[in-house]
């Protein structure tokens, strides 16, 4: 190859630096658009779980269950905005009294948004979708799923643990389906000395509707849902 020979100019590095450079940019729009659009979505709980999830399945009924009553109870839901319990959780709060939040993303394959949003909020970027469901919620309750709702879940917990976020309830529906990890988390995490005794409390794990409800005003029930002066000054710093 001939080492006078230079490269396109689509493919030059000052080209591709720039171009990051500009894309931040695109980053800080996607937190402001977000931020305008859901600064009043309160309060509000977050739920996730897998987007391959079929109409029919228990787990999609169940999740319809859980955010029509919390929607009627007065909580926002936020979900992901795409199919399966996505579409499930926007569903049931669609039809409640409270309004139903998609957080869509853009992605090559998989993720089409559903229509039971009230709010719609589209991505680029996973990590500002993610910033966006800590940053307006009350609690999370995590239904079964896949890769994402894993990082969604771990994401929840290491904000939680580490004091980045406010304490809030992260609530798991389903103990068969979430038992293993939560022995695992016990035998292996605890067990080495990974985590301490006082973060498994971190975690509920549930199976009835009504109980999931109950869980989080009963964790509110000795202060308001609005969060401190110094928890939102721990929410700005996410």
């Amino acid at each position: 190859m001939n080492n006078d020979m230079k490269l396109p100019p689509a493919q030059s590095p000052e080209l591709m630096h720039s171009k990051e450079s500009w894309r931040v940019f695109g980053i800080m729009s996607e937190f402001v658009s977000a931020t305008e659009r859901l600064n009043n979505i309160h309060p509000a709980v977050s739920i996730f779980g897998s987007a391959r999830t079929p109409h029919d399945h228990p787990y999609y009924k169940l999740t319809e269950e859980i955010a029509r009553l919390l929607s009627d109870a007065g909580f926002a839901v936020i979900s992901g905005g795409g199919p399966g319990i996505m579409e499930a959780a926007n569903k049931g709060a669609f039809y409640g009294k409270s309004p139903s939040v998609g957080l869509n993303i853009q992605l090559p394959h998989e993720q089409h948004n559903n229509p039971y949003q009230n709010i719609s909020q589209t991505f680029h970027h996973f990590f500002t979708r993610k910033v966006m469901f800590v940053k307006f919620a009350s609690a999370y309750v995590v239904m079964p799923g896949g890769f994402g709702t894993l990082d969604e879940l771990m994401e929840a917990l290491t904000l939680v643990q580490t004091g980045k976020t406010r304490k809030m309830p992260i609530i798991l529906v389903g103990s068969k389906f979430w038992g293993g990890m939560v022995d695992w988390i016990k035998s292996s995490l605890l067990e080495e000395k990974m985590i301490g005794a006082n973060d498994l409390e971190l975690i509920k794990v549930l199976d009835d509707p009504e109980q999931v409800v109950d869980a989080i005003f009963k964790h509110y029930e000795t202060r308001g849902f609005e969060p401190s002066a110094a928890e939102r000054e721990l929410q700005l710093n996410l």
